[in-house]
């Protein structure tokens, strides 16, 4: 097959993968793997799944890992703006002269009578960059539930699973413990497990697993914890360490959690004779940067990206909201993927707002402004609706004052296209 000379048509070849759905299953990647002639089971992987978290633990991770030295890969998704953002070695995005002969090398392999998902294809580009890089450890952010996700194909040194609650239902079933049992998938023979889930059925889902195959089980809370002391600090108490006036660089106290998972994933590294010093450690959660998530991008309106995207995700971002003192208005900019439980969404942001500017992002799973102020009728809200997030911005920002706050949320493709913005970008293609 013709190769691609133009990092711009290649992105878009790759992008048009996304006709093809989500498919859940290990073939295709291990196919696209065995073509390129990957030995992906010999890397030292971190895999980590969850419902919420999962992209600012693997930041941290791949902070306090640079920061002691080691060459560590991270892949996440989806990107907010930029493709190249999937793919980081130590601090530094994928340039994009090497994210073309990625995307070249993979399509040489692909077969066009069984074509990937764009997940699947972008996986492949992942381990492939990785593998000529030397990356070690890798880090790996599955993309939907775990036991049939494209990344579920690795031994890893450990498994991460965040915590647990109800997103993508359709895809991963319409119980907490039919979302755990496929999360749990990821678990793997003698391999540790780290989470932070607290509902006891979950708990006990996961320790069955572990037993089964004799992999050791650390939960958040008991064999690990955290504790705030406010403005950003916080003390860790763990399997061996213990550590006092931690700084983390993620706002919100929601990240103490994450970091504490972080920790324990360091502890348990330790133990299997990486060097991680207590220097690199807060050095790492000091400077971890994951963007998109209570990010402040404007002052005076101060204006906040969070891409909460579940109830859950939008009960931290309210409750961390309500800790934060002002006298102004609160005015939400929301787009919000249809297929998503928009009713939970809605419930945990609007009672808190005193305007609401429903918008669109480019994506096909998007909701429409007339549906979500629909379903906003119920709450003591203003309401507006502008399909385009940018024109959305720019009408929340001619409605406030100095004091009052812009909150852009909902879906991370609605934050995706508000960077754009605050960037000066050019639209960019999501995934």
């Amino acid at each position: 097959m013709k190769e691609f000379s133009d990092l711009t048509a290649a992105t878009a070849w790759a992008f048009d993968l996304q006709k093809y759905g989500i498919k859940f299953g290990l073939s295709s990647t291990l196919r696209l793997l065995a073509h390129l002639g990957i030995p992906f089971q010999e890397g030292r992987y971190l895999h980590i799944a969850g419902t919420n978290g999962k992209g600012s633990v693997a930041a941290m991770l791949s902070a306090i890992l640079t920061r002691a030295g080691h060459q560590a890969g991270l892949f996440t998704s989806p990107h907010l703006v930029r493709f190249q953002e999937r793919y980081r070695l130590g601090d530094r995005d994928i340039p994009g002269d090497r994210l073309l002969q990625l995307i070249n090398a993979v399509k040489a392999v692909s077969d066009n009578t069984e074509p990937p998902t764009f997940f699947e294809f972008a996986a492949a580009m992942g381990f492939l960059y990785f593998f000529q890089e030397g990356a070690d450890p890798i880090i790996l952010e599955t993309g939907m539930g775990g036991r049939l996700d494209a990344t579920n194909i690795v031994q890893p040194l450990v498994s991460v699973i965040t915590n647990i609650s109800l997103d993508h239902q359709e895809f991963l079933g319409e119980t907490l413990l039919a979302i755990a049992g496929e999360k749990a998938g990821i678990i793997k023979p003698g391999a540790p497990l780290v989470t932070f889930a607290r509902q006891k059925v979950v708990l006990e889902l996961f320790r069955r697993r572990s037993e089964e195959l004799n992999a050791p089980m650390y939960v958040g809370g008991q064999d690990f914890r955290t504790r705030g002391k406010g403005r950003g600090r916080f003390s860790y108490q763990g399997l061996d360490l213990r550590m006092e006036d931690l700084e983390i660089g993620l706002p919100g106290r929601h990240q103490y959690g994450n970091a504490g998972v972080a920790l324990a994933v360091m502890e348990l590294l330790n133990r299997r004779g990486f060097s991680i010093s207590e220097t690199a450690i807060r050095e790492g959660l000091k400077q971890t940067w994951w963007p998109g998530r209570l990010e402040q991008v404007a002052q005076d309106p101060r204006v906040i990206l969070d891409g909460a995207h579940n109830p859950a995700a939008a009960l931290t971002l309210a409750q961390a909201l309500k800790t934060v003192h002002r006298n102004g208005r609160l005015i939400l900019v929301m787009g919000v993927m249809a297929d998503k439980d928009t009713d939970g969404v809605l419930s945990r942001l609007l009672p808190l707002a005193q305007t609401a500017v429903f918008t669109q992002p480019r994506y096909f799973r998007a909701a429409t402004p007339k549906d979500l102020a629909a379903r906003a009728r119920p709450y003591q809200v203003e309401v507006f609706m502008i399909p385009r997030v940018a024109e959305a911005i720019r009408a929340a920002q001619s409605l406030a004052g100095p004091q009052d706050r812009i909150v852009v949320t909902g879906s991370l493709y609605t934050v995706g296209e508000a960077k754009e913005y605050f960037e000066g970008l050019p639209p960019a293609m999501q995934a």
